[in-house]
């Protein structure tokens, strides 16, 4: 199989680009932003209020920490693209080194991993997205084609007994791997 992008159906109509590396010497293929889309920052009321308890050791209610963990919880971004390749590869997703000193904008899984399996399966298309949470003051909001990650092929290795060990077939999107 060719390893290369693709847009996802749901976009053809949108005039995406294609992930590209932007200098000759680049690793990663810089991920775009599919639509806007508003990260709104952490430092919202529930969460602030959360961290002051803690600090003077007051006890919480399960409500509040339930706001406070929902302004915390990171958001998919989507790309509206998919990627093909090669048997035993992956594409890393990594944060671009400019995303956190100039937006505070992070990926709180540091990086993700998209199998070689993840495309046009039973129920899912494929799709990109890029988990992110904003740590900055104020809500920030990507523009549509907007550089927000950067996608790095790499190659990966089994154990030499990898072959006795049962796997199942993916079926399903983001997440959807170990599922049972």
């Amino acid at each position: 199989m060719a390893r290369k992008f693709a847009i996802v159906t749901k976009y053809q109509d949108e005039n995406l680009a294609l992930p590209k590396r932007a200098t000759q010497q680049a690793a990663g293929y810089d991920l775009q932003a599919a639509t806007d889309f508003t990260l709104p920052s952490i430092w919202r009321l529930p969460f602030l209020r959360v961290l002051k308890k803690m600090r003077i050791g007051e006890a919480l209610t399960t409500e509040e920490m339930l706001a406070a963990k929902a302004d915390i919880k990171p958001l998919l971004v989507p790309t509206g693209t998919k990627v093909y390749m090669e048997e035993q590869e992956y594409l890393m997703i990594a944060n671009r080194s400019s995303n956190p000193l100039k937006r505070g904008l992070v990926l709180p899984n540091g990086v993700g991993i998209i199998d070689a399996d993840y495309v046009d399966n039973d129920q899912n298309e494929g799709e990109i997205f890029v988990q992110m949470i904003n740590w900055g003051l104020t809500d920030r909001t990507i523009k549509k084609g907007e550089r927000i990650a950067q996608g790095i092929f790499m190659p990966f290795l089994v154990t030499d007994d990898d072959a006795l060990d049962q796997k199942a077939d993916r079926t399903g999107g983001f997440g959807s791997s170990g599922v049972k």
